[in-house]
């Protein structure tokens, strides 16, 4: 049964930006900067939902978003620039984009955060790689590429090339989004395998293509960010901005096709709609809205996206939940999920305000006020 607070909390938000403050503030509110799960260390859980509020920052302002970003860098990382991380994967790499404007704001006093950016950038002539060149999602994943893993590094090279002039980062972005696409991409249907195994030995791998044989929600929502960001840093001129703006545009369209009527969201696994097991996930749900949302704000795709993103944020808005005190919880979020087959997604456990989740949200409401200013 909703309470008074809970029906109060949700009615004094009135626009994308309120939601994602109130997500925002209900972590901050919820945990210390160095307890954000799991387990306060470095890694992307915690470096995707920081991204989202410092972007929000960006829009809203707060001191108090950039004080609490910092405390969770200034955690992990020592004055001398030392910290701990797991070198043998893509997922370690993306927490760095907290870094830059860490570094621009502080460098002459304090040169640990790009210390640290450079770790991480060297991380990326270390990396395994398939016989063509793409990177390993782990080093415990031999062989494999899987499509979390061009969002996770990918994203922080482009901000390390721009911030500290290393354009050559930007080319090896383009390259690895390229294999990527070519390994991945279902013609039929439009949409991203979850993974590729190139050596054909995985469980779930297609003896002949190597393909995993789903397609996971929030896998394909990370790439649909990462089409977007790299548009944003190729200059204009590039000779293969048309070739991924139609990429984009063709991701687009393809998920528009598996929006559930009813709900105006999406599903776990996002092509078997009709399936009784198969349930509607908000973290993807979030990603696919913001994926479609700024592609319309950066001219990518016409208005008539419009429609099916606004019916996407208010059924995502409708889901979300408040507890007793009024701080905003985010359900039905699939937890950290490897590949797998089709009862593995299916059966993966659903939490509440896991980070991931909760900075897909809020980069969504980001992109949704430029649509709805107004709920």
């Amino acid at each position: 049964m909703v309470s008074n607070q809970q029906t109060a909390a949700r009615k004094k938000l009135t626009t994308p930006l309120e939601w994602g403050k109130a997500a925002c503030d209900s972590l901050m509110t919820t945990f210390d900067p160095s307890e954000l799960p799991p387990d306060g260390r470095w890694h992307y859980h915690q470096g995707v939902f920081l991204e989202s509020m410092r972007q929000l920052k960006e829009i809203v302002g707060g001191d108090d978003y950039l004080t609490y970003i910092k405390g969770y860098v200034d955690h992990n990382i020592d004055e001398n620039g030392n910290f701990l991380w797991n070198r043998k994967e893509l997922d370690a790499i993306q927490a760095g984009l907290l870094l830059f404007e860490l570094d621009e704001r502080y460098k002459e006093e304090d040169t640990r955060y790009r210390v640290a950016a450079q770790k991480l950038r060297r991380m990326f002539p270390t990396l395994n790689r398939t016989s063509d060149g793409g990177f390993w999602h782990k080093d415990g994943y031999p062989y494999q590429m899987w499509l979390d893993g061009l969002y996770m590094g990918g994203v922080f090279a482009m901000n390390y090339a721009k911030a500290y002039n290393e354009p050559e980062l930007m080319d090896m972005v383009l390259e690895q989004e390229r294999l990527m696409r070519k390994h991945t991409l279902d013609h039929e249907t439009g949409l991203y395998h979850h993974a590729w195994d190139e050596s054909k030995v995985q469980p779930w791998a297609d003896s002949e293509t190597g393909k995993s044989p789903e397609f996971w929600g929030r896998a394909i929502g990370w790439y649909g960010i990462t089409y977007n960001e790299i548009l944003d840093f190729l200059p204009e001129a590039h000779e293969s901005r048309a070739e991924l703006e139609t990429a984009l545009k063709n991701l687009a369209e393809s998920l528009v096709q598996y929006q559930d009527e009813k709900t105006g969201l999406w599903y776990q696994v996002v092509d078997k709609t009709d399936r009784s097991d198969n349930w509607i996930e908000t973290s993807c749900s979030a990603l696919f809205i913001y994926t479609i949302a700024r592609a319309i704000r950066n001219g990518h795709l016409d208005e008539s996206y419009k429609e099916q993103a606004i019916k996407g944020y208010r059924g995502l808005l409708e889901r979300m939940e408040f507890n007793e005190e009024g701080h905003f919880i985010m359900p039905e979020i699939c937890i950290g999920t490897g590949v797998g087959d089709y009862e593995h997604y299916i059966n993966r456990p659903k939490t509440a305000n896991d980070l991931h989740g909760v900075g897909s949200f809020v980069l969504c409401s980001i992109e949704m006020q430029h649509l709805i200013p107004e709920l």
